[in-house]
């Protein structure tokens, strides 16, 4: 059985900075993708940044220059560097997991990131 835990969120004033991490655990099969999404209330769930098996990355506009998405692939894990926070990053923000010839997605539970003064 796969699981994906996220670990690092909380309260965070403008400007300032937060680690997430995703451990995953059990076994997949290709794993192709893994990633960072968020969502915030009101809105539709969006990609914040993927990176792939080989370590090719991408990011939303929104968060470029500021998150930096990092992977382990011998331990699993998946870091997001968030710095220079602001008030519109905040969201529930999930790690996600695409696999095998379908892409098939694994999600975590997700975890709370608010930037406020």
């Amino acid at each position: 059985q796969v699981q994906l835990v996220e670990s690092g969120g909380g309260l965070v004033q403008p400007g300032g900075s937060l680690r997430l991490s995703c451990a995953v655990s059990g076994s997949i099969f290709k794993l192709k993708t893994m990633g960072w999404y968020r969502q915030a209330p009101g809105k539709q769930r969006e990609l914040v940044a993927g990176i792939t098996s080989g370590g090719d990355t991408n990011y939303a506009d929104s968060v470029k220059g500021r998150f930096t998405i990092s992977n382990d692939n011998a331990k699993n894990t998946v870091v997001l560097q968030m710095n220079s926070l602001k008030p519109e990053d905040t969201a529930a923000y999930y790690c996600n997991v695409k696999a095998g010839i379908s892409w098939y997605n694994y999600w975590g539970q997700g975890t709370q990131v608010t930037v406020s003064s």
